[in-house]
């Protein structure tokens, strides 16, 4: 007997329940085409939606900042790790949301792991969507205070808690676009809700940023403020890494606050670099067409799949096809794939029970073939889900 023998039983539970999770190996850069355990598939599982991320100006912009600063920053940013590049990026980011500050972190999950602790007091409540990233879910819960969980997007069941509570700090937390149905937030509503109740709003962007006008996400697009808006840097913008943005009074919080900042290594200042690129791209002529092509993609894929019959918003790129089962939405995986189309299946506890889902992610790197290659693909598959055929 060993003390370590329940890894192979959490592991065996993990087989017999078809959750199991092995990843799969990229032999090569992200795009619309890519070399999966290799052989050449076309991937709608990435969150590359502009197809930034092998864009030639984002490489050159890390190549130039590797003979500059080297690879590593060193140590943490307080220490000896704030290269100026990073500092640079901050600005950059500030001017794409429209913030005063912001503060760069080295992963969305570190941004809202050490955002909401660093918002939160003595006397504090946290009111949550049910649909919540798990890092905002796990930020929470690292306040220790009162998290309070209301319905999906539920403006009326967030009233009613809001109403009831007696603390003298509220946080309402929500994503934006949310990762894994695609649908959006009211944020004019959310907005006006917290401001009559004199609670801070926190906007999770990582699902838009970069895609609606002038680079910048759904709080832009309708013209309205989040107290902390977290924007990563890694999908839309092909980069890595995330920013926290708000007033000058919070980005320095944070400094003191925000344990995932103040104590790990800054982020290369390659990747800095290429950020710093992308929200150039984003922010110009480039970005416009790009997120016309992204756009016009959602249009195709949607329109295609209401035609077998599937129900589909198009609000975002990310399209999910609820399957139900866990072995089941594996097997679609399955089966694209040997039409040569990757679309990853997604399983509790990412999803709830009895929602696994084909999770599409449209790129403005399709082409008009790639997403024809994808509806026939799902084509025989829809067909025999709804006729009741195994």
């Amino acid at each position: 007997m060993s003390a370590l023998d329940f890894l192979d039983e959490e592991l065996a539970l993990l087989d017999r329940q078809h959750r199991r999770r092995v990843p799969r190996v990229v032999g090569g850069a992200q795009g619309a085409r890519i070399v999966l355990d290799g052989r050449e598939v076309v991937s709608f599982s990435s969150n590359d939606y502009l197809g930034l991320a092998a864009h030639p100006a984002l490489a050159a912009a890390a190549h130039q900042a590797i003979d500059r600063f080297g690879v590593g920053a060193g140590a943490s940013r307080l220490i000896v790790g704030n290269a100026s590049v990073h500092e640079e990026l901050e600005r950059a980011a500030a001017g794409l949301l429209g913030t005063e500050a912001t503060r760069l972190f080295n992963s969305g999950f570190a941004a809202n792991t050490g955002l909401l602790p660093a918002l939160a007091g003595p006397d504090t409540e946290i009111f949550s969507d049910e649909l919540n990233h798990a890092s905002l879910i796990d930020g929470a819960r690292l306040t220790r205070c009162v998290v309070k969980v209301f319905k999906h997007l539920d403006l009326s069941n967030l009233t009613e808690l809001l109403k009831k509570s007696t603390a003298s700090r509220r946080i309402v937390v929500t994503e934006s676009i949310f990762s894994m149905d695609g649908d959006r937030a009211d944020l004019p509503a959310f907005r006006s809700l917290v401001d009559s109740e004199n609670a801070i709003l926190v906007v999770d962007e990582a699902h838009a940023t970069g895609l609606f006008a002038g680079g910048g996400g759904l709080l832009a697009e309708h013209d309205v403020g989040a107290d902390a808006v977290v924007a990563t840097l890694g999908k839309g913008l092909g980069a890595y890494g995330a920013v926290v943005g708000g007033s000058r009074a919070l980005a320095d919080v944070l400094w003191n606050r925000a344990r995932p900042l103040v104590f790990t290594t800054g982020l290369p200042p390659a990747v800095a670099a290429a950020a710093i690129a992308a929200i150039r791209i984003v922010r110009g002529d480039e970005g416009d067409r790009l997120r016309a092509d992204l756009w016009r993609r959602v249009g195709q894929v949607a329109s295609g799949l209401r035609e077998m019959g599937i129900e589909v918003k198009a609000d975002s790129p990310i399209i999910p096809i609820v399957v139900g089962g866990d072995e089941e939405v594996m097997a679609w995986t399955g089966r694209l794939l040997e039409r040569g189309v990757y679309v990853q299946g997604v399983r509790p506890p990412t999803v709830p029970v009895g929602t696994s889902r084909l999770r599409i992610a449209v790129s403005a790197a399709h082409s008009e073939s790639d997403v024809a290659l994808l509806l026939e693909a799902l084509r025989p598959l829809v067909s025999r889900e709804t006729s009741g055929a195994a």
